[in-house]
């Protein structure tokens, strides 16, 4: 404890390394450390969002900074913040950690606790201008009021694929029954042909949302940076050759997480949404996989967690916390997916609605 609060000086927000005992502090970008990898696995929380290759999609795509305060013990993690510096001329300067992610906590120590790592980042955020600092899957404490609360789910997978299907609410094993005898059959893939067929899904589904797509440039990073990494897959559901259902996954360590997923609204009949999250479950219990993640929930959207309960998710509490530099303090927040614009975005033709969402996406990250 002490030595970590004396290595966590201005030093650090000055871009230079600090060192207290065997203890060391200092703002990394991870794609610009060759031991990124090793030194990350060194730890036992991390996760595929605290990876070089999720900062190489978040980089690559929107052009955000790393920013990624590291603590090392003799050349061990023992404490990581990951966050990306947003820079845009119409929204501002802020740091968040991370973009486009349900959740990236910091990875935590007794020598470097989770108040020192947000005290630091902080500092680091008041020297480099920023509006605010959001951080996902931090939970409130006093004086910190979660900005924004969400649920998540989470699977057990290390009971074997018996055990899990005998797991399943009878609902969901009547889906997957009924996609299977329709004939539905999955592929498992990390191909851009395969995330090329994810994305029209992932259109379709995003304008019955009233929301835009992300640019397919932001999947093609994925398919590049993460699925060729070895760290994903997409897994399709066809009926026929038609694409009905399908979802993006990540995996790191002994942990899978479900990212993305879409489908066709006039296939929905045919259940192709619960085979594909069968199969996932299924692969990565037989990867030798322990968790799997179900990703984040909105409490109010009651059809989806019923959804990933359904499948034995266990449900738990996912909270933000958002410190305001101007008025000095932790500060609530709102979730802004749901407004007028939905509509808007509904009546939008496919090909309008992607520009839309190439040309807005970098400025609310």
């Amino acid at each position: 404890m002490t030595g970590i609060t004396q290595s966590f000086n201005p030093g650090v927000a000055a871009g230079k390394a600090v060192q207290s005992e065997s203890v060391s502090s200092r703002m990394v970008n991870p794609l610009e450390e060759p031991r990124w990898g090793e030194r990350l696995a060194s730890h036992g929380e991390s996760s595929f969002f605290h990876s070089a290759e999720w900062a190489r999609v978040l980089e690559a795509t929107y052009r955000h900074r790393p920013a990624y305060l590291t603590v090392l013990k003799e050349d061990r993690l023992c404490g990581l913040l990951a966050a990306m510096e947003v820079a845009s001329p119409l929204t501002g300067r802020r740091g968040v950690a991370l973009p486009f992610t349900d959740a990236c906590p910091p990875l935590s120590s007794e020598e470097a606790p989770v108040e020192d790592l947000l005290r630091e980042m902080i500092r680091y955020g008041q020297g480099r201008g920023w509006k605010y600092f959001e951080a996902r899957g931090v939970g409130a404490a006093e004086g910190r009021p979660a900005s924004l609360r969400f649920c998540g789910h989470r699977l057990d997978l290390s009971g074997g694929k018996e055990a899990l299907f005998n797991g399943l609410a009878t609902e969901a094993r009547t889906a997957i029954r009924k996609a299977q005898k329709a004939g539905v059959e999955v592929e498992v893939s990390g191909s851009e042909e395969a995330m090329r067929a994810y994305y029209g899904l992932h259109c379709l589904t995003r304008r019955r949302h009233g929301l835009p797509p992300q640019s397919y440039r932001f999947f093609e990073n994925i398919a590049r940076h993460a699925l060729g990494a070895g760290r994903g897959e997409v897994v399709l559901a066809r009926h026929g050759p038609r694409p009905i259902a399908g979802a993006v996954f990540f995996h790191y360590g002994k942990k899978a997480v479900y990212k993305y997923g879409a489908s066709d609204k006039a296939c929905q009949h045919l259940r192709g949404n619960n085979l594909v999250m069968w199969e996932a479950i299924q692969h990565y219990a037989g990867q030798g996989l322990k968790l799997f993640d179900f990703g984040r929930s909105a409490y109010s959207d009651e059809g989806l967690r019923r959804f990933k309960r359904n499948f034995g998710g266990q449900e738990y509490a996912l909270e933000y916390i958002k410190f305001d530099f101007r008025s000095g303090r932790y500060v609530e927040d709102m979730d802004r997916v749901k407004g007028w614009y939905n509509i808007a975005f509904r009546c939008l033709p496919t090909p309008l609605a992607r520009l839309a969402g190439t040309a807005i996406y970098r400025h609310l990250s």
